[in-house]
């Protein structure tokens, strides 16, 4: 039965397994986005609070609302990168090359802000400039450090684990795309020509039905009398002999 995805004409190639640990390295990075919003959604509360105790009293007094905006926000991007990523992964496995596409531009973009986040968070508050000039006002490392002695020790960790793994997946992912097995498995299929098969209909023309003959019977012909046939059997559908005229004579009175 031939592939409902070629046209006629054409062999199904193979998938190579460039493509095939492509998409499982997106299933991957979908999981990690999974993982880090499941372990950061019940510490709203906590980092709620954070923020409340360390802008009570200043300008940004009730920060603990942005800060748990800031976590739902998060989450939800999470989620969504992570289906789209299953998505992508699906239809790079079935050859779609507009997927591949997408899949650069959105893989770039992701290594790209994921990288300059760890960037930030390894280089801490030696790059971290302070919020305001209010004395009263904690700095951006500050709130930080509440939050690492507010959350459990194993969340910093955790996270900063996650994406790394998530950074090197997606790098990888965007490299096995754009190596020639792959290259290949995306470009358009060309039909391949295939001679015609004797006595077939030549490709793309309706095959020619012959015209319907008349049928024949299976009996002797109505107006020809079978040669053996005894003549004068009273059984014979074609009756007896017409009998011979008498023989013309001198009449006698």
């Amino acid at each position: 039965m031939s592939d409902p995805n070629y046209p006629a004409g054409t062999a199904a190639r193979p998938r190579p397994s460039t493509v095939t640990y492509a998409g499982y390295l997106l299933y991957l990075v979908a999981a990690v986005q999974l993982i880090g919003a499941l372990i950061t959604l019940p510490l709203i509360g906590t980092i709620s609070d954070v923020y409340e105790e360390a802008y009570a009293g200043t300008d940004l007094d009730g920060a603990g609302s942005i800060g748990t905006a800031t976590v739902v926000v998060t989450a939800v991007v999470g989620l969504v990168v992570a289906i789209g990523l299953v998505v992508l992964a699906l239809l790079n496995n079935r050859g779609k090359n507009p997927a591949r596409i997408v899949t650069w531009v959105l893989g770039g973009l992701f290594f790209c802000c994921s990288v300059a986040g760890l960037a930030l968070t390894a280089a801490g508050s030696a790059l971290t400039p302070s919020s305001s000039g209010d004395a009263n006002v904690p700095d951006e490392a500050e709130v930080q450090r509440m939050l690492d002695d507010r959350l459990p020790g194993w969340y910093g960790p955790v996270s900063d684990l996650l994406s790394v793994i998530a950074v090197l997946a997606v790098l990888a992912a965007l490299i096995l795309l754009a190596l020639p097995p792959s290259n290949e498995y995306f470009r358009k299929v060309q039909p391949v020509w295939q001679p015609p098969v004797p006595g077939s209909a030549y490709p793309g023309y309706p095959q020619a039905v012959p015209p319907a003959t008349p049928s024949q019977p299976s009996g002797p012909s109505p107006t020809t009398p079978p040669a053996d046939r005894p003549d004068g059997d009273p059984d014979d559908q074609w009756g007896p002999p017409p009998s011979a005229p008498p023989p013309s004579g001198p009449s006698t009175s």
